[in-house]
């Protein structure tokens, strides 16, 4: 049916049918030649977006190492502060000659004139579990 209803119509072959038709194809290669340059458009533009993201992305991975970098850093802060404290008052300990006397007489066997020193067994090596303390306390 559709072949006789084509066989009805007649094509006009005049001047004003033909620039019409002209004038159809130009809009038609107009469009798909805006609908290309907008595509591109948006090609290009999601390319930069996505290149952005990307970079934001890794920014945002690499913040967060520093982070827990200066979490680390900060714990490892106070940790040597707190040793520092410590050998500042050790080190005011030391300066007194009657604690250093003590310390001298306890882990050398040293003795005053009028003491006697009885060493028990197992508290013969008190260089040695003193040394052995002072390595543990470091690690």
């Amino acid at each position: 049916m559709d072949k006789q209803e084509k066989s009805k119509v007649k094509v006009l072959d005049n001047e004003y049918a033909k620039k019409q038709y002209t004038k159809y194809a130009k809009e038609q290669r107009q469009i798909i030649f805006r609908r290309r340059r907008l595509m591109a458009i948006f090609v290009v533009a999601a390319i930069i977006f996505l290149s952005v993201g990307i970079s934001l992305f890794n920014d945002y991975l690499r913040l967060q190492k520093l982070e827990d970098y200066k979490e680390e850093t900060v714990v490892k802060q106070k940790k040597v502060a707190k040793q520092k404290e410590d050998l500042k008052s050790d080190v005011s300990l030391l300066k007194d000659e009657d604690y250093v006397a003590k310390i001298a007489r306890s882990r050398f066997l040293y003795s005053d004139d009028d003491e006697i020193v009885f060493p028990l067994p197992g508290n013969e090596s008190g260089v040695a579990n003193e040394s052995d303390e002072e390595t543990d306390e470091s690690n």
